[in-house]
């Protein structure tokens, strides 16, 4: 008997459909010597900390860092899941073979990988590698099964990615909450989620702070025409006032007459990261809202698979074409030219293998495309005409300049002119994701020529940079903070970008529900708490998103086996030492709650589902205060160095603390009843 685990029910019964497996049981599809069953996301997750050390269920700082020596995986605790689970068990139990028909990523191998290991599968597993889940493509890929031994890499990678993600954001979050929350309220800290909401702190201050200037522009018109003084702007009004004085009443006149003929290549294939920007410009849709909306798609057999980070097909897509276009009939005005084409145009900047790991970008299939909401509709239109547009020809335009000078001042204007439109005819007259180029078309020039014209000076200031919207921000996610426009430096960069495709989504949505950012419009603005937070952060690692990026680069690198998980764990485990024994030995003040925080502040478990963690218990109030007593072993006070440890009725103290020691280890953060061991332990951390 083969077992099939497919990544949810849907998937499954497409699967079983097709390989004939049509018999419905509890929790699987049975027949034709298949038994095909289904997860749902995640039903397994690493443990928690005190499932490694009893001492770890409570929050305290003296606890920290918490480093198992050897990481370990649950089942989630949930009906459902327990139930599904024992489903998978049984079948693997019985199985000849196992086929992992998980969702062909990452994340979707760690899910299938955890649940294989926890039913304590031994026989024979093969993987389903697929791109889309339409039935050509189904069979095609149980026709080519691979041995999951080739994706072990990309097994290990997702493994380092969560171990790293609990490691750091299960000791910051504690760290940074015992240390410098108030009211109870949990400090989330997160692996990308600090960095993504510094990049957004960091430019909401640089708008705060900015001081506008003065400058001036000298601008003239002649025969209709608006030309601009070629030195750009003037820093004072007495330097433009002069240049004004000089041309007033002089003539103009043209000294060059320049055009040249270019190219435009149509705009690239989608990835996830580039549609959920080009949603965001044109239908204002989050990015979350974009990403589940062409998961619809892709469930619904009608685009491939979304959670992609390239913008390029691989060679073997090339001879499907013509059937893709074919089977578009609401596109046919623009299909049929393509259609009569003997062979269709194969470009490098469309077709490229060494662009292409995983999956290919973004496009249609040849499924029609029917019960389609209206979102859904809009995605897939974007989807439809990039893909068109990607086989018509090059749009040709002319670019023209034209210079000229009055007495001793240069004046400049460009002008531009579409002469075969190509491409441009799939998208109309609407924008075509870019940022518009159009220029303005120019009236004939000539060298030489003469006449009057009508100069003015006109005051500007200077703008401050403008919030982020998740366009940008999803941007600035993927080039590591860098502002970049031209699309191959673009893909440089992403090697460096922090989060992946599929997860900036999410990242963006958790730091929605933890009141760290708010919407304005289209802007992204962060909340008091969110700007308190990351300035608390002084810890560079945790909020810098060039060196954040820098991981990144290492996880994707432990995909292609270029770095050794064992490696990036070690470096990762230095750090959160590094980071608790900075937090422990600062002083500052807490981090205040905004007033629309009362969720979280109600719910500290619901606040903590990041990394998992339960909320701390409160300390119990002692009945009767405890004298004052010193510790029973001598502890240095490590702030004055003369005192000695103490211990009083809701801290432990410095008994130099009439003469100006403040030393304090509250007894809520601490505990009350350290053992000499565990208090010098702690005091040494803080030297």
């Amino acid at each position: 008997m083969k077992v099939c685990i497919a990544e949810k029910p849907s998937v499954a019964k497409d699967i079983a459909d097709i390989l004939g497996a049509r018999t419905r049981r509890d929790g699987y599809y049975e027949g034709n010597d298949y038994c095909v069953t289904w997860v749902y996301g995640h039903l397994c997750e690493l443990k928690e900390p005190h499932e490694y050390d009893e001492r770890w269920k409570r929050w305290s700082l003296g606890s920290l860092p918490m480093i198992p020596q050897r990481f370990g995986i649950k089942l989630k605790e949930d009906k459902g899941v327990e139930k599904q689970f024992k489903v998978i068990e049984g079948l693997i139990s019985q199985a000849d073979m196992v086929i992992n028909c998980g969702d062909a990523g990452q994340e979707g191998e760690l899910i299938q990988r955890w649940v294989m290991q926890k039913a304590g599968c031994k026989c024979p597993v093969m993987r389903l590698w697929i791109s889309s889940l339409t039935e050509e493509s189904i069979r095609e890929g149980f026709a080519n099964l691979k041995p999951q031994d080739e994706f072990n890499r990309l097994y290990l990678a997702g493994l380092t990615r969560a171990i790293g993600d609990w490691l750091l954001g299960m000791n910051a979050t504690r760290l940074y909450t015992l240390r410098y929350g108030r009211d109870r309220q949990v400090l989330s800290i997160g692996r990308v989620q600090t960095p993504t909401l510094a990049l957004i702190v960091n430019r909401q201050l640089e708008i705060e702070n900015f001081v506008p200037q003065p400058y001036w522009e000298l601008k003239t018109v002649y025969r209709d025409t608006t030309f601009s003084v070629t030195k750009g702007k003037y820093d004072s009004v007495e330097e433009g006032q002069k240049a004004l004085e000089t041309i007033v009443g002089k003539p103009f006149t043209v000294t060059d007459v320049t055009t040249k003929n270019g190219k435009e290549s149509a705009p690239r294939l989608f990835d996830l990261t580039s549609l959920q920007v080009e949603c965001n410009k044109k239908f204002s849709f989050s990015a979350d809202e974009t990403l589940q909306l062409i998961q619809s798609l892709y469930e619904k057999k009608v685009t491939t698979y979304p959670r992609v980070d390239t913008t390029y097909l691989s060679d073997d897509i090339y001879p499907k074409v013509k059937g893709i276009l074919g089977a578009l009939h609401q596109y046919e005005a623009l299909v049929s030219p393509l259609l009569k084409q003997d062979k269709l145009p194969k470009s490098k900047k469309v077709f490229d293998n060494s662009k292409v790991t995983d999956h290919h970008a973004i496009i249609p299939t040849n499924v029609k495309a029917n019960n389609l909401t209206d979102r859904e509709r809009q995605v897939y239109d974007l989807v439809v005409r990039r893909f068109i547009a990607a086989f018509y020809p090059e749009c040709q335009v002319a670019n023209t300049t034209v210079m000229a000078s009055v007495e001793d001042v240069e004046f400049k204007v460009t002008g531009r002119q579409i002469l075969v439109p190509g491409w441009r005819v799939v998208f109309g007259k609407e924008d075509v994701g870019e940022e518009s180029n159009e220029g303005q078309i120019l009236p004939e020039f000539a060298v030489g020529e003469s006449g009057p014209h009508e100069p003015a000076l006109t005051e500007k200031q200077t703008q401050p940079p403008k919030p982020y919207t998740e366009a940008t921000l999803l941007r600035a996610m993927e080039t590591a903070g860098k502002s970049v426009d031209d699309e191959i430096l673009r893909d440089a960069l992403k090697e460096n970008g922090i989060g992946r495709p599929s997860t900036r989504a999410a990242i963006i949505e958790i730091l929605f529900k933890r009141r760290y950012i708010r919407k304005e419009r289209k802007s992204l603005i962060a909340t008091a708490t969110g700007v308190e937070l990351i300035q608390t952060i002084r810890n560079e690692l945790l909020k810098s998103v060039e060196l954040t990026g820098q991981w990144e680069n290492k996880l994707r690198r432990i995909e292609r086996s270029e770095y050794e998980p064992a490696n990036f764990l070690d470096e990762l485990k230095l750090m959160v030492n590094s980071i608790v024994k900075d937090v422990l030995s600062d002083n500052t003040g807490s981090v205040a709650s905004t007033p629309q925080e009362e969720e979280v502040k109600k719910s500290r478990k619901k606040s903590a589902s990041e990394t998992g963690e339960k909320k701390p218990r409160k300390p119990r109030e002692r009945k009767k205060a405890e004298p004052k007593q010193a510790a029973p072993a001598t502890v240095t006070c490590p702030k004055c160095g003369k005192g000695v440890v103490i211990k009083g009725r809701s801290a432990y103290g410095c008994s130099a603390w009439q003469a100006g020691c403040d030393f304090r280890l509250s007894f809520e953060a601490y505990g009350s009843e350290l053992t000499p061991e565990q208090l010098q332990q702690i005091v040494d951390k803080m030297k």
